[in-house]
């Protein structure tokens, strides 16, 4: 079966999404999830198209069906609309999305949960720091 090669887009966009194969999670709820929180924080906003099902699937790595059943997933969510052959876009009104003050408490939580992990794994704050860096690059 010939391969595609994504566009730019697609490619910068599913560069922001991490897949962990050995994750006990399956791949299109991981999908689901991270898309789901990329409309919650703004990232992707209403009306926004997502990349094809295959575009999607080639670039991370996926099968087609994983691809279509977390688009599935955020539909009966109503976080995103199928328009047919027009492509999958966010709802112009999506649930939960969340103020800028929002996701800078989320954020600050999040960190707190990485510095008590780094603590207990007794990790010192410049590789704590590093490990951060490393994980913002795409």
């Amino acid at each position: 079966m010939p391969t595609s090669t994504p566009d730019p887009t697609t490619r910068r966009f599913a560069a922001r999404i991490r897949i962990d194969p050995a994750s006990r999670i399956p791949p299109f709820e991981q999908l689901r999830a991270q898309l789901a929180l990329m409309v919650s924080s703004g990232r992707l906003r209403p009306g926004s198209r997502l990349p094809t099902v295959r575009a999607m699937a080639t670039t991370l790595q996926l099968s087609n069906g994983t691809v279509a059943r977390s688009y599935r997933e955020l539909a009966i969510q109503g976080v995103a609309i199928g328009r047919g052959r027009r492509g999958t876009f966010v709802t112009d009104t999506p649930p939960n999305t969340f103020s800028a003050q929002e996701r800078r408490r989320l954020l600050r939580e999040a960190a707190g949960t990485f510095a008590a992990a780094a603590r207990q794994l007794d990790i010192d704050d410049t590789e704590a720091v590093d490990a951060v860096s490393a994980a913002l690059r795409p």
